[in-house]
């Protein structure tokens, strides 16, 4: 059982449109809204593959470039995640992600200054001359099964997150987490072993 209609549309969800035809989900899959997808690039088949019993709710957000993928494990929890892959994320299983997590596979932007430049002139959709965006550098990010990560959390490029682990609200995550470990602060680190 599942909330979403055989025709792809979330029962009574004001978003008129239906979930796309490359997102896969298992059975017991619950969507607030389809408008989640709405970012949703990637053309290709199975560009976001769901679990079992996953729950996502309005407030997430699956922004995916063209070549992004998402895989997400069976029962995880997502409250309001922004998910950007212009790459790939995965998500393990029985994961709880809280309001305002962002997770990024990308800086989306370049660092150098005279890059940048163009970046913005590239984004600029009035723009009549807009070259092509610089090639952005991307890093796929894994997180393991059974993760909490709190509220206003942000996950970066090249992270893995391991089993059982805590990312506590309000960190920045730049660099790996061990299983069964607490992070937290900006940028984090490790506050004790599970």
């Amino acid at each position: 059982m599942s909330n979403v209609r055989e025709d792809r549309h979330v029962e009574g969800d004001w978003w008129p449109d239906p979930i796309p035809p490359n997102v896969q989900f298992g059975e017991g899959f619950y969507c607030e809204s389809a408008q989640i997808f709405r970012k949703l690039r990637n053309k290709k088949s199975r560009a976001v593959v769901i679990g079992k019993h996953v729950s996502c709710y309005a407030g997430c957000s699956f922004s995916l470039g063209e070549g992004g993928t998402c895989t997400i494990g069976d029962f995880t929890l997502l409250n309001g995640a922004l998910i950007m892959a212009e790459e790939k994320i995965d998500i393990g299983s029985y994961c709880l992600i809280s309001w305002n997590v962002g997770i990024a596979d990308s800086d989306f932007h370049p660092l150098e200054p005279a890059q940048r430049l163009i970046d913005a002139q590239a984004l600029a959709p009035f723009f009549k001359e807009r070259p092509p965006r610089p090639q952005l550098k991307t890093a796929p990010v894994k997180i393991a099964d059974n993760v909490w990560i709190g509220m206003n959390a942000v996950i970066l490029k090249g992270v893995t997150i391991g089993d059982n682990s805590v990312v506590a609200a309000g960190s920045v995550v730049t660099k790996s987490v061990e299983a069964n470990t607490v992070v937290a602060g900006n940028p984090a680190v490790v506050v004790r072993q599970l």
